[in-house]
């Protein structure tokens, strides 16, 4: 039987600012048996992120993990009055830090029933706020995140093997730019998948 976890690793790649085009592959699903939750690997299979809910009927708070199983961001599920969003939590918390959301994603409503778009709001705990933007495909098999100036950051489409064969539902290729935090547009794409009960 194989290995749940991946093995020791002396000198372990830190994901944080990209300094180029980082592709990921996002299965929607937990290592651990009978858990929610996602495992993203790296473009050499090795297991860069991860969300594992243990208690899978309580899903109002997940904790976004690196190879390690250091968690990164708690995301937690908010309500308030009649409109529902995610917020992440950067941890481990410094002393100098406010203890505010870093980021808020949220379904934007319009009068389209067709429209997909959702408001992710970032730099809470800084007060210096900024918008990304996600927009879901008219196929609904992929979608982009960009920035306030509609440039493209991140996309997340279906994978598929090198014959061509669509891999499922549940297996995606993630491409970010470079200069891009890679934690934390993880964390917006586990509180987007949320959103849309995909885990």
């Amino acid at each position: 039987m194989g290995k749940v976890h991946p093995q020791a690793i002396v000198s372990s790649p830190t994901y944080n600012i990209t300094s180029k085009q980082e592709t990921f592959t996002l299965w929607m699903k937990s290592l651990v048996l009978n858990g929610k939750g996602c495992t993203v690997f790296d473009s050499n299979g090795q297991i860069a992120y991860r969300v594992d809910n243990y208690n899978s009927n309580h899903r109002d708070q997940v904790h976004l993990m690196d190879q390690r199983g250091n968690t990164l961001f708690a995301i937690l599920k908010k309500q308030y009055k009649l409109s529902r969003f995610w917020e992440g939590y950067k941890l481990p918390a410094t002393r100098n830090d406010r203890k505010g959301p870093s980021f808020r994603v949220s379904k934007t409503y319009s009068i389209s029933k067709w429209d997909s778009t959702y408001e992710v709001e970032l730099g809470l705990d800084k007060n210096k706020p900024y918008n990304y933007k996600i927009k879901r495909s008219a196929c609904k098999s992929s979608y982009k995140i960009s920035d306030k100036f509609g440039v493209i950051i991140a996309e997340l489409r279906r994978k598929k093997s090198t014959c061509g064969i669509d891999l499922g539902d549940d297996v995606f290729t993630m491409v970010v730019e470079p200069n891009i935090d890679l934690s934390l547009i993880m964390g917006v794409v586990v509180a987007y998948n949320l959103i849309k009960s995909k885990m």
